[in-house]
């Protein structure tokens, strides 16, 4: 079946910060360009990150790349590739300097340099004390980041599609990428956007989760797609768990927080951070503040009337200086806790907030899949940036503020490596007499299915069996039960009907649509998580405590077919710099 068809040089799915940043690289590079985005661009889910850019500037004391390589290896358990994470180390001053360039409004100092705050896990020397990397725009970070990339974005006559939802990918039968299909949300329209190049920067998918600091429109949507098309999902099985979402909402409490002074309390009282990291104890890596949280709830030594969370203090701060360098918090907690963290403490838990895992690509945004005996073969067209991309530069866990970095950095490469592509493949290839075929297929069940299941509970189904089964702490009769209910919830997916048949401002087929891709992303979670059997990162299991190098030193790769699983090795060898070897980690 044919669709009306749009053409462009190349399309960007996404709006937020890695989106936007390589739309902004090809459109200044004279390329016509579309961005697709599911809500206006700067209500993109980079809005809320608030802490920080991490990078070496140096401003506040001696740093330098190598030492924010050390801790993004050692952050990341030592299953992040050492040529990537090199090269964001490395490449983050220049992004900063950039957007410092577009007008961004940074924190500044009393010298007119830029600010930068202390973050958990970053530290001078390779671990010696902690240092002040995270640059910031007060709590607001994103929200500065995505109207700057914006209004660039407009100067450069970057073309923008708001409220557009891409829905497959189509390749031609030698595996090239030509473009998406795409729904406008508002009529119902289904449109083809040809283009010599397709750029992912779709986001996260923390909506597979029953708690979650990530907004509703993070569903996966990139991720579904390239698993439909026969790409394989990288590292899936780890998530990263902010210690800080505000408890019983999720809504995230920066790190910032605790970088600016603030600290943990269990219900004595205690600062118990000190007994499980006794040199960076609050600003140890999130993985492990998060288990620690979970630990001390666990062991009865939670606060309120259920025991359930844990106290985030920081009072002694001073309202001068929360107002300055935290008034989004304090309106967060006032709003969402019920608490004036100028008074009172603000009650938080672990929530899930970040994927590690994602497109398998390179350094340079080129999606990489294993095949004829390689472990990195380039499929021509696609790219991804941002959180939907595994570089893979976060490992087993991810740095706090090197998601804005690899935002900037990646989107960047990705755009530079889109440039260089089409100036070596002038023009568009014809699309498959069946390019639209199979997103029809899908629209056409939807629509033409009765007595079928509710997509609001199967929704639930599915992010109440991760939340138990797949969580902060894993256990292998949860782990072996959950992938089997996993299962059964992909089954009942499949079986969904839309009770309301119009397509005119039709949310129930937009959220169908979303648990598509939320459930390709649920199983190959919980299947991943399964196999792996070593607790490395935010990969805990109470049946492999210890991290395995010998048998787990490993990226896995999860094909949808059959949840077929495969694995390549992790890339220990940098650029440049002397290799980082795998070591207990201590904080």
């Amino acid at each position: 079946m044919s669709l009306p068809t749009r053409k462009f040089d190349a399309v960007v799915v996404g709006a937020g910060g890695a989106g936007m940043r390589a739309a902004l690289q090809l459109s200044e590079a004279g390329l016509k360009v579309a961005v697709l985005s599911k809500v206006f661009p700067t209500r993109s889910h980079t809005v809320a990150a608030q802490g920080g850019i991490g990078a070496s500037l140096g401003n506040m004391g001696e740093d330098n790349w190598l030492w924010h390589m050390y801790d993004t290896i050692k952050g990341s358990d030592y299953l992040g590739d050492q040529d990537a994470i090199e090269f964001l180390c490395r490449m983050a001053p220049q992004a900063v300097y950039d957007l410092e360039h577009y007008g961004m409004p940074f924190d500044r100092n009393e010298n007119g340099t830029v600010y930068q705050r202390p973050f958990g896990g970053h530290s001078s020397n390779f671990g010696e004390r902690p240092v002040q990397r995270s640059v910031c725009a007060a709590d607001r970070t994103g929200h500065a980041m995505l109207h700057t990339l914006y209004q660039r974005n407009v100067r450069a006559n970057t073309v923008f599609f708001v409220e557009w939802m891409a829905l497959d990918l189509i390749r031609d039968a030698s595996g090239q990428v030509l473009g998406v299909t795409a729904m406008e949300m508002e009529t119902g329209e289904t449109w083809i956007f040809q283009a010599r190049a397709t750029l992912f920067a779709t986001g996260g998918a923390g909506r597979i989760y029953a708690a979650s600091t990530n907004a509703f429109i993070n569903t996966g949507d990139g991720l579904g797609m390239a698993a439909r098309a026969g790409i394989p999902l990288e590292d899936m099985e780890f998530w990263q768990f902010h210690p800080t979402g505000v408890a019983g909402a999720g809504v995230l409490i920066t790190e910032g927080v605790r970088g600016e002074g603030g600290y943990l309390l269990n219900k004595d009282g205690e600062r118990f951070m000190e007994r499980y990291a006794p040199n960076m104890k609050d600003l140890a890596s999130r993985d492990v503040v998060a288990r620690a949280m979970a630990t001390e709830i666990k062991e009865g030594r939670g606060c309120g009337k259920d025991a359930d969370y844990i106290l985030l203090k920081l009072d002694h701060i001073g309202v001068d200086k929360i107002e300055k360098k935290l008034p989004g918090i304090r309106e967060i907690a006032k709003k969402f806790a019920n608490v004036d963290p100028v008074k009172d403490p603000i009650p938080v838990v672990p929530t899930c907030h970040y994927q590690m895992g994602g497109i398998p690509t390179n350094y340079h945004g080129e999606v990489v899949v294993p095949g004829n005996g390689k472990d990195n073969n380039v499929v021509p067209g696609f790219y991804a940036a941002g959180e939907v991309a595994c570089a893979s530069v976060h490992g087993a866990n991810r740095l706090g503020t090197n998601s804005l970095t690899d935002l900037l950095v990646f989107g960047k490469a990705s755009g530079d490596s889109v440039i260089r592509y089409l100036k070596e493949n002038p023009g568009h290839k014809d699309l498959p007499a069946d390019a639209a075929d199979y997103t029809m297929a899908r629209l056409s069940r939807l629509d033409s299915q009765a007595g079928g299941e509710s997509v609001f509970e199967v929704g639930a189904a599915m992010r109440r069996t991760m939340q138990a089964h797949c969580g902060v702490f894993r256990f292998p009769d949860l782990l072996t039960d959950g992938v089997k209910k996993i299962r059964e919830i992909a089954d009942r997916a499949a079986r969904t009907e839309i009770k309301d048949k119009s397509k005119t401002f039709n949310t129930a087929r937009i959220e169908a649509l979303e648990l598509d891709n939320l459930i390709e992303v649920a199983r190959s979670t919980m299947v991943c998580a399964d196999a792996r059997q070593e607790s490395r990162g935010a990969h805990d299991r109470a049946d492999y405590p210890k991290r395995d190098d010998v048998t787990w030193l490993k990226h896995t790769l999860w094909y949808k077919d059959n949840d077929r699983l495969e694995y390549k090795a992790v890339n220990l060898k940098p650029l440049t710099a002397e290799s980082f070897e795998p070591k207990v980690r201590s904080y």
